[in-house]
């Protein structure tokens, strides 16, 4: 086993991911969203010479990170492209010790002004994790209907306003197109106002919009489905949501795998349930600490599971 090393900038909820992954010296372990590696390496440090970690992406930078970072590692395997087609790799299909989705937009992603996920740093209005593919939030702005406009940003992002910045966004579009990050936050903070709050006026607007490209929600259902399938009895699947509508997904995946559902007096014969996952414990928050170190610690929550042997015996 390697000497164990942790990286300089910490990922969020760090220890807690690796206690609630349980690593195994010779287990397989699956990163689902590499970034720029900081959970990856917290396994391997902790796998043994027979242990094999496999990590993916969509981002090609993430990719290319982790080629760099741990190319010349040999228990290591790269595969680019989203976790909701984990069980596609055939890296998988051995059966996995641990799957980690740590969701959302990373940190290197939010800080390239080019990649367009930032209202604070004016870029081109792209916001997909894969440059390469599916379209850019600017051209789907350009010719979404207003009522298309209002439903992402209310589903999405709880925008109360998002029928008025929908109006807006389409007005404006007719006469200058919207082509920058610093158009489009401009364009919300002139709907919304400023007010007092510390949150800026386009937070919930570019969030519902960068999930909506990427298909965040949808990818991270058939995600947890495709994890659930290539665990082995006994692994663990943890994974760190940063918003309500990725918890909400998370919570009640693993309330349905671990909990019967609630009973029936209209169903002539009770439905037979067996669990397949149990939950270690709910939902867990960065510590204090933490998030005095790094602010965007205090929206992360982790939830944990164990996949329970056939038949659901512990």
């Amino acid at each position: 086993m390697r000497e164990q090393s942790q990286p300089s900038h910490l990922p969020v909820m760090y220890a807690q991911v690796l206690d609630g992954l349980r690593v195994l010296g010779n287990g397989r372990y699956l990163d689902g969203t590499f970034g720029r590696g900081g959970h990856a390496r917290g396994v391997l440090d902790r796998l043994g010479p027979d242990g094999r970690l496999l990590v993916m992406d969509k981002d090609p930078e993430a990719i290319a990170t982790a080629h760099a970072l741990f190319g010349a590692d040999g228990r290591v395997a790269v595969y680019r492209g989203s976790f909701a087609d984990l069980a596609s790799w055939e890296e998988t299909a051995p059966g996995l010790d641990g799957v980690l989705f740590d969701l959302g937009v990373s940190s290197p992603q939010l800080d390239v002004a080019e990649r367009g996920f930032s209202f604070g740093k004016d870029g081109p209005l792209d916001m997909r994790m894969d440059p390469e593919s599916g379209e850019s939030a600017a051209n789907w702005l350009a010719r979404a209907d207003e009522r298309e406009i209002a439903d992402v940003l209310w589903t999405y992002g709880e925008e109360k306003l998002s029928r008025k910045i929908a109006r807006t966004i389409v007005a404006r579009r007719d006469e200058t197109p919207l082509l920058r990050t610093a158009q489009l936050a401009e364009l919300i903070a002139s709907v919304v106002g400023r007010g007092d709050s510390k949150i800026h006026p386009a937070t919930r607007s570019f969030q519902a919009i960068r999930i909506f490209i990427n298909r965040e929600l949808e990818d991270l259902e058939r995600g947890l489905d495709a994890a659930l399938a290539r665990l082995k009895p006994g692994g663990r699947l943890a994974v760190i949501s940063f918003h309500s509508l990725e918890d909400r997904i998370v919570k009640q995946f693993i309330a349905r795998h671990a909990k019967a559902p609630p009973g029936n007096r209209r169903m002539p014969v009770e439905v037979a349930f067996t669990p397949d996952l149990r939950d270690l414990g709910g939902a867990q928050r960065a510590t204090p600490e933490e998030t005095a170190r790094n602010p965007r610690a205090r929206s992360a929550v982790l939830r944990v599971a164990e996949k329970l042997p056939a038949g659901g015996a512990a």
